[in-house]
Formats: C-alpha cells, structure tokens, sequence
C-alpha cells in the first residue's frame, strides 16, 4: 500500500510536498482579463466568502472538513483565515475537533493529506523515501509522524491518525511560522487493534491486527533511518504512540536523530511551564515555600510519565536533587497508587515507563483510589491525564480546597469528553480558589465580578517553537535540556496584563510571539550544549535571537 499510495501522492503533488495548489485566483483572472471578461476577484473578497461559509455550516466537523478542502487547495487563504481568527479556528482545525475527524477520517477522506507508508512495505521504506524526497521542489523541515494506536485518549484509530499528523503541522504553520510547503505528515500503517474499525467497509487501511511492539520496531527503525537520510535537516516529531511504543521509540532514537515525543517531552514542557506560575501563586497565597509542593497524578500513561518528569525540574531549580525532586510525586493507574508493594509491581508485571515513579514509602499500605492517595499525601497539585471523564470528582475537588488556599488543578486528558474536571465546576467546587488549566478549551466565566480565564495547558504553546528553534539552531539533536528550556521560555512570556488577570498561560492570540521567545530559548540552549550548527545566530543575546525568530517566520 505504502509504495502505491507514496507514489500516487507525488504525481499528485507534481513534486511538492502539499496537494496540488491550485492557481491563485487573482492571479489566474489578472493574466487572461485583458483578452477575456472575467470577475473581477480579490484576495480579500476570497478570505471573506470563507468565513462567510464556515459560519454557515452548521457542525464543526463540517467546517473541518471545508477547512481541509482549502487546505489543499490554497494554503495562503486557509491560513490567512486562521491568522485572523485563530482562537475560533483553532478547536476546529485541532482539538477538539481533529479528534472526531481522526475516527472518521475513512468516511470523510477527500484525497491523500500525506506520506502513508505501510508495515508491509518496510523493507522498501529507503527506497520509497529516497524516490519521494527526489521528487520535490521544497525539502522538507518538519516530519509529524504517528501510528495511530493512542489518539487524544480516543484509541487505536488505525490510518485515520493521518489527521492528527495534519493538524498538528498545521499548527506548526499557524503559531510557530513554518512553511507550509516544509511540513510533512506523515502516518506508519501497523494495523489496528479496533475491530470495528477493521470490519468498516469504508476504512483504507490494513485490515490486520496491530503488529506487536518487536516488528513495530524493526519498521521504525527503516523508517527514522531512510527519513534521516532523505530529510537530512529536517526536525521529526513522535506524535500519538500508544505509552510503551513512544517510550521505547523516544529512548532508541532521541540520541542518533533530530526528534522529540510532543507526547511526552511536549505536553511536559507545557506543564511545566504553567505549573511554575501556579506554583508560585499557591506560594504566596499559602507562605509555603516551592520546594515543599506536592503533585498527585492521575493517570500512568506516557503523557503522564513524561509531565511529572519534566515537572521535576521545578523542584530541580529550587535546589532539590533527583531523588529529593521524585519523591514531589505520587502517581495513580487504574490499580491505585504506584506501590513497592502492590501485586503487579512485586511479580513485576509493571508497565517499565511507571517503574521510576513506584513509591516505597506507603510501609505496605496500598491506595487504590484517588480519594484515598488525597488523604494520604495532601497535595498541594492534581493532575489529570487518565482520559476519564469526570474523574475528578466533586468530593476529591472540594477537599482539595479545604486543603489549599488555591488548590492546582490541571485537568489535561483531550478531547473534551475525556477531560477529568470542567472549568465551571473547578470553580464551584473550590469557592473560587483554584488555579485551573485543562488540556482541552473553556469559555471564560464570570464569577463575583471578575471574568474568570482558564488556563489552557496546550502543547501548541511549545512545540512550534520546539520544532522551529531546532531548525533555526540546526540543532543536531533536540536535548532535554532544549525542552526544558522551552518551558522556562513559556512561563517567561507571559506580559504584565496576563500576570495582573492570574493567567498561568499567555492567550494563544499572541501565540507566534510566544513561539518566537520559545524558540529563541531553544536555540540558547542548543548553542549552549554544543548542539547548534547555524553559526551566525551565535553570540546574539535573548531580545536579538527573539528578533530573528520572528524574522524567519512565514506568513500567509
């Protein structure tokens, strides 16, 4: 399938990395009106009749799917649209949108959006790449590549993880300034494990089940080598593996190649980010001092791992050491708390990416429930990454309250119907009190006089400029040290009007100036760790490097 559909898709690209693009109207229409009447159309009149249409459709998979249809069509009109309006767009180009359109995306496919390669290729993979990459007019910059089996907490979604691929680079393009004709999505078909999904007449991708984590890997490790060798310079990025693949993968390849885990490297640095802000509200509300704040996880997947281990260098930065800053932490999987002592953990039957949090602390008492580990740690910081709806309970939210002057309460599972605490409860359930940030986007709400804003822990704050700041650095690899970075660069951006409104985030309208810091803080670090190769970026300080962030960016 790989090489059929790889190839199908370069003819219909004519060597470019996106569909065909069609010819500018304005510019079609100016080259004949001399010999021909025509209609005399602009380029303004284009952008509204888009936003006309799309405030006629009445669903947002709808408008998702003419949005894509632009896309293709004529990427400078799709994102002019979201330049002007990208709070709006944003929740239907990605989450929550994209989610809906990943489980239907073989009902609602239109044509190809990308590189599909297939596990039954994988001893073509350098060939196919290597003929592809031949055959484009512009080198790839930004590779998102997934397999489809965890998508935003909805499953093994098989081929249709294509559509996380796409809408992630289009933010990459929105919010980070990339071309848009240097992105590639990219999808590894292994199969699904979701029958139903299978047995759809509709579905275009292998009908089999998904290959096991051994020949996953042997197909990875064609697919980051050919990758590497026909994107040289290109930045790759791991995105919806499901938990054991992306730690495996992340460990093997973070070292020998230009790639990060937004996953997990991504929505940790996010986290971090906004748990430095809140922390030091809580702090001064409280008098507690940093280092003494206490995080309780719920959930033990890869995003939940790869948070509380970026969240360390918090308590790293407040002189802890490793150990000192793990044990800030305790985390919940579907068996309760993560004990020394429980039975999957003494038999080790223990997923290995859990195996660093275990706690040897409980003297042989197991906690099987959130309300119990509430009790028992007395958390200054909830966090939710279970993808359970509703998982934070009113009870468990109102004793955080009773525990905290401002309880953090990061509800982060996506989409929205998988988020563990809703903004307007958050609030009623704490009086007010709660710092809030959620993975997925709530309206404002106005309480006692004040409109309150939440906070919104989206990976699209740093990954555009994780991923840009490597390029613009020449980053060889992208460290943790980059990442980290990214996240210090994040809280840093936040102005003085979002500090005196107790934002933990800057509004995402600002989102390609905060990617301009976020990058510039990147590349510092890259060039501080000997990783960078672009020289004339060397010896800028912080305001000159933000100037050239935002001097590379491309706009519509």
């Amino acid at each position: 399938m790989a090489a059929t559909v790889a190839q199908a898709f370069s003819s219909l690209t004519n060597g470019t990395l996106t569909p065909p693009l069609t010819p500018n109207v304005n510019e079609s229409k100016e080259i004949s009106r001399s010999t021909s009447p025509h209609p005399n159309i602009t380029s303004d009149q284009n952008l509204l009749r888009l936003k006309a249409h799309l405030q006629n459709l009445p669903t947002d998979l709808l408008k998702h799917v003419h949005l894509s249809k632009i896309r293709r069509e004529d990427p400078a009109l799709y994102f002019s649209a979201i330049r002007d309006d990208l709070t709006g767009l944003a929740p239907i180009v990605y989450t929550p949108t994209v989610g809906e359109a990943c489980q239907k995306y073989s009902h609602i496919y239109q044509g190809p959006e990308g590189l599909y390669l297939s596990i039954d290729d994988k001893d073509r993979i350098p060939e196919i790449l290597a003929e592809y990459a031949a055959n484009l007019s512009t080198t790839p910059q930004i590779l998102v590549v997934t397999d489809g089996s965890r998508i935003l907490g909805l499953g093994d979604l098989g081929i249709g993880g294509m559509g996380i691929s796409v809408g992630k680079l289009n933010l990459y393009v929105a919010g980070g300034g990339v071309n848009p004709h240097g992105t590639l999505p990219v999808v590894l078909d292994m199969g699904t494990n979701t029958e139903s999904i299978r047995n759809d007449p509709l579905y275009i991708g292998l009908r089999r089940p998904r290959a096991s984590l051994e020949e996953a890997t042997e197909f990875m490790d064609k697919f980051m080598a050919a990758a590497s060798s026909a994107f040289p310079k290109a930045v790759i990025q791991h995105e919806d593996f499901y938990s054991e693949a992306a730690f495996a993968f992340l460990e093997k390849y973070k070292n020998q190649y230009r790639m990060f885990n937004d996953d997990i490297e991504g929505t940790g640095s996010v986290i971090l980010g906004g748990f430095m802000a809140a922390a030091k509200q809580a702090s001064a509300a409280s008098g507690k001092a940093l280092k003494d704040h206490r995080v309780v996880f719920l959930g033990g997947g890869s995003a939940a791992v790869g948070v509380a281990k970026e969240m360390m260098n918090f308590f790293r930065m407040q002189g802890l050491t490793e150990d000192e800053a793990r044990e800030r932490f305790w985390l919940i999987d579907t068996k309760g708390l993560i004990t020394s002592t429980r039975p999957d953990v003494v038999s080790g039957k223990i997923a290995s990416h859990k195996k660093y949090f275990i706690r040897n602390d409980t003297e042989g008492k197991e906690y099987p429930s959130l309300a119990d580990v509430i009790e028992f740690v007395k958390p200054t910081a909830l966090v939710g990454l279970s993808t359970t709806f509703g998982a934070f309970e009113e009870a468990v939210v109102r004793r955080m309250a009773e525990l905290n002057e401002t309880p953090i309460i990061f509800p982060l599972s996506n989409p929205t119907s998988k988020c563990e605490l809703s903004f307007s409860d958050a609030l009623n359930w704490t009086d007010g009190k709660v710092l809030f940030a959620s993975g997925s986007p709530y309206a404002p709400i106005e309480r006692d006089g004040l409109l309150r804003e939440p906070g919104q822990g989206n990976n699209f704050l740093v990954f555009p400029g994780i991923g840009f700041g490597a390029l613009q650095a020449g980053a060889t690899q992208v460290s943790e040290g980059m990442i980290t970075a990214s996240a210090i660069s994040l809280s840093e951006a936040l102005n003085e009007e979002e500090k005196r409104a107790g934002l933990l985030y800057p509004r995402l309208d600002r989102i390609r100036e905060v990617s301009a810091k976020v990058a510039a803080g990147v590349v510092k670090k890259a060039q501080e760790e000997g990783l960078d190769t672009n020289e004339r970026l060397r010896g800028l300080d912080h305001e000159a490097l933000v100037k050239e962030m935002n001097d590379a960016q491309w706009w519509p």
